[in-house]
Parts: structure tokens; C-alpha cells; sequence
């Protein structure tokens, strides 16, 4: 289902995935199958999402983020693609991967260029500015580790 206030132009949408009101995609995206990208969020061109993600309202996913099956990324987490930015030059996107099962709370921020392993989480506000190994609580400003799951 792709709602009719949203601008979805990707055609590379996966079977029973719901696409919410003002959720913008851009042409080349990727998203797969059984995935929700709830109200008010934007996807960019170079973004790959899996199969059973959910993506929860108020999320910008930039040129260069990849999503693995079965995440949730969490109301208002923000992610970014540029370690310098200025305005009006051009900038080497940064990639960043986000691994199968891995949960991330709301309102966290997620810097460019890194991993978040399989089965990891990411508390609520946190700030997450190196990779995260698979399996691990990491939680705080800046996110720091909290234990195993």
C-alpha cells in the first residue's frame, strides 16, 4: 500500500510493504518486501532497505545507508551521509550499514560511515558516532557499551 499524499517514485518496492502519508522516495531506492515506512520520512536514491524493516516516522535515510531485514529504526532517529559539512560543496558520502536484527531507539543519532551489528540495539537519545559490534546494548551521549544480548 502506498498512500496517495505520499511522492513514492521507486518502483523497486517489495510485496506488502506500506509506504505512509508524506513519506517522500526517490526514484533509484530500494525497499523490500513486508516493510513499514511510517508518516513524514524521506528516502533517498543510493538507500537499500530488507525485507521486514520498519521504519518509524520522522526518518531521513540519506544517499550511502544500507538496512538489512528484520531492523527497526525507531521514531526521529537521524542519520547522516557528510563529516564536513558546508553548504553548496561537494562531500564524499560517508556509508553506513545497519545490520539484520538490529534495533535503534528514538531520537538517536547515528554518524556516517559506520556499522551497526547484527542484533544490536541502540538506546533511545543516544549518539552513535563508532561502529557497534553484533550482539550488544549501547546506550548514551556518546553511546557507550551497556552489555551483551
Amino acid at each position: 500500500m502506498i498512500h496517495p499524499k505520499s511522492d513514492c517514485l521507486s518502483k523497486n518496492i517489495g510485496e506488502e510493504t506500506n509506504i505512509w502519508q508524506n513519506v517522500i522516495v526517490f526514484p533509484k531506492a530500494i525497499i523490500g518486501s513486508n516493510c513499514n515506512i511510517c508518516a513524514n520520512s524521506l528516502i533517498e536514491n543510493d538507500v537499500l532497505i530488507g525485507n521486514n524493516v520498519t521504519v518509524k516516522c520522522g526518518v531521513f535515510l540519506w544517499d550511502g545507508i544500507t538496512i538489512e531485514d528484520n531492523v527497526q529504526i525507531g521514531p526521529n532517529v537521524t542519520f547522516t551521509n557528510d563529516k564536513y559539512p558546508r553548504a553548496k560543496t561537494s562531500f564524499e558520502i560517508q556509508k553506513t550499514l545497519i545490520k539484520n536484527n538490529a534495533s535503534i531507539g528514538a531520537g538517536a543519532i547515528i554518524l556516517g560511515g559506520i556499522t551497526i551489528g547484527e542484533n544490536s540495539m541502540i538506546g533511545a537519545g543516544s549518539l552513535v558516532t563508532k561502529s557497534i559490534p553484533s550482539n550488544e546494548l549501547w546506550f548514551g551521549s556518546p553511546a557507550k557499551f551497556i552489555r551483551k544480548i
